[in-house]
């Protein structure tokens, strides 16, 4: 007996901290350079704090975000990349989940052994969804 395949599938999980997926309106997606915990002098700020380094990787992300003329609720995709622990990344997903409250775009948290500049632990990129203005 042939079925449509949708009656084999399983029932997904409700009570993630993310949406599974996001759907772009017509319009341009915008896709953002991983967000680093740089200053505006280029220098990474807190230096072996989790915490600090999410916040100010979560700031830039957002400012690039507006300068496009977005915001958080057009994001439709995020990885976040963490060097450290699994109490470490669990720490940084609290920092970007509450600072992107009430959006919960699809995301991808990830434990890695190393980033790009001396001394980082958080990145973070996105794809947004850009308004048709």
């Amino acid at each position: 007996m042939a079925t449509d395949g949708a009656q084999d599938l399983p029932e997904l999980y409700d009570a993630v901290p993310y949406d599974y997926a996001a759907s772009a309106p017509p319009g341009s997606l915008l896709f953002t350079a991983g967000a680093c915990p740089l200053d505006a002098e280029g220098h990474v700020v807190g230096v072996g704090d989790h915490h600090e380094q999410a916040v100010a990787s979560l700031r830039n992300l957002l400012a690039v975000l507006d300068r496009h003329g977005a915001g958080p609720a057009d994001l439709v995709r995020t990885t976040i990349y963490v060097v450290g622990e699994h109490t470490d990344l669990v720490a940084v997903w609290n920092v970007v989940a509450a600072g992107l409250d009430p959006h919960r775009p699809p995301s991808t948290l990830l434990g890695v052994t190393t980033l790009g500049y001396r001394d980082q632990l958080v990145e973070i990129d996105g794809i947004a969804a850009v308004p048709r203005r």
